[in-house]
Formats: structure tokens, sequence, C-alpha cells
């Protein structure tokens, strides 16, 4: 098993998070199997593109709600990570209130 759960869309609230504040977010390590896509689709060019983080974050972002971690961006660097046989990726992960 790579993530704790595949999902299809974020059951979180809106937080408005911009590119600017998840900046601030310290990185830290997330194991993969703690983690629950929001996303249940992957385009594999972009899985198999080595300069994909080039333009964005190069940490991915990670919704902490209700207990549950979700992968809100950085499916494809954890897939990647996972096939590489790590079992942790770092991300930025943002801690919403209930």
């Amino acid at each position: 098993m790579i993530f704790k759960r595949v999902g299809d869309g974020r059951p979180y609230p809106e937080h408005g998070t911009t590119s600017q504040a998840w900046t601030r977010v310290p990185p830290r390590q997330v194991r993969l199997d703690n983690l629950v896509t929001t996303r249940d689709t992957l385009r594999l060019t972009s899985l198999l593109d080595e300069d994909s983080t080039y333009f964005g974050d190069l940490f991915a972002h990670v919704v902490k709600w209700r207990g549950e971690l979700y992968l809100e961006d950085g499916l494809h660097r954890a897939l990647r990570a996972a096939l590489q046989q790590r079992h942790v990726v770092h991300a930025r992960v943002l801690e919403l209130d209930d």
C-alpha cells in the first residue's frame, strides 16, 4: 500500500492559502501511508517529467484536518518517491481547525 486512502476531492473547507503563504509553512517528512489523496487520477507525463517541480514548490502540500493528512498538491512527487522505494515525502503541512 502506498497511501492510506485514495480520495477524490477535498473534504476539508476552503482555506484560501496563497502560494506565498505556503512558503512560510516549514517542510517536514510525512509518511506516504499516512496520506489521503485528493485526486484519483494522474498524468503519466507529469510523473515521468524530471523538471515537474521547476516552476512550483519543491515540497508537497498537505492539509491536516480532523486528524487526517490530505495530499492537496504533490501526487506525482509522492508517487515518484514510492517508485524509488522511499516511504516518506517532504511536505508543508497546513493544520486547519475543525
